[in-house]
């Protein structure tokens, strides 16, 4: 083993954190080697764990003397009384794997069982887990990295056109519309106050109980009795972008936002509430805020 593989290997020995990371990953465990569990196919003895690294069984039961806590914490314990009664009778036939006798019952689960390759030392089946687990992470550690060099280069291009639309259209959406791609590029959740979160006409009218055919009807003359409200009381016209349409054509929409729900609601009252009075109650400018 080459000095770089062999200091790797140190820090998957060494670190809790690293160890962590690669915990879940038991799937390793069968393909190193065919492992032994009891009959309930889910936990192993002290024994079967010895047996699978080919070590002894005092060299098991030290590594967990030693590191007791992070066992625990991946499924590691000891049965005792009405514990261990109830477990050898739930886990079928361990005539041979359980002294009848016992009064305690150490088990691992696969992930302790991982645990233990992960830290132990000594153990040529340990060290090829290592092996076989660094060689996961490091796979997916460039799908990663090819993943983000995908979303960084995509937004570069979306910031682009976003720039060349400066003054074109609305500069709040514009912004809205920057920080959503600047958060997918980071791989992150875009953090957008509710009533910047954009508002569509549709949904609007679906959240009143429209149908499809009647939200295709009414749509494009609500938009417009909207805009024309929002005019009235605020003395300029509501901000715009751009839209493909189905066609394949580019056209110039409102970009409402859910600062603009009272004038929805307004408008609603206005001209539809008393034409579909089957309708719920109105939306919240917090609904659907994370």
């Amino acid at each position: 083993m080459s000095i770089l593989a062999e200091n790797t290997e140190q820090v998957l020995t060494e670190s809790r954190t690293m160890r962590a990371a690669t915990v879940e990953r038991t799937d390793v465990l069968t393909k190193v080697k065919a492992l032994a569990l009891l009959p309930d196919d889910v936990h192993a003895t002290t024994e079967l764990v010895a047996n699978y690294y080919e070590v002894g069984i005092e060299t098991i039961k030290s590594l967990v003397k030693d590191h007791r806590a992070e066992f625990t914490e991946n499924g590691y314990s000891v049965l005792r009384g009405a514990d261990l009664r109830e477990f050898v009778g739930s886990s079928g036939d361990l005539t041979n794997a359980v002294d009848p006798k016992a009064r305690a019952l150490a088990v691992f689960t696969r992930r302790t069982i991982l645990n233990v390759g992960q830290l132990l030392t000594g153990s040529d089946v340990a060290h090829r887990v290592r092996e076989y687990l660094l060689n996961v992470e490091e796979s997916a550690s460039t799908v990663a990295r090819s993943e983000a060099v995908d979303r960084a280069e995509l937004a570069a291009l979306q910031m682009r056109v976003l720039a060349a639309a400066g003054g074109i259209v609305d500069a709040k959406w514009l912004e809205l519309k920057a920080r959503h791609v600047a958060a997918r590029a980071l791989g992150e959740e875009p953090e957008v106050a509710p009533e910047d979160r954009p508002l569509y006409v549709p949904d609007f009218l679906r959240g009143k109980g429209l149908k499809k055919a009647d939200i295709l009807s009414v749509q494009s003359w609500f938009g417009r009795r909207a805009a024309a409200l929002y005019e009235a009381e605020h003395g300029e016209r509501p901000g715009t972008r751009t839209e493909d349409t189905a066609r394949g054509s580019v056209r110039e929409t409102v970009a409402w936002t859910y600062a603009a729900l009272p004038v929805f609601e307004e408008t609603w009252n206005r001209y539809y509430a008393a034409l579909y009075p089957q309708s719920p109650a109105q939306l919240s400018i917090t609904d659907g805020a994370a």
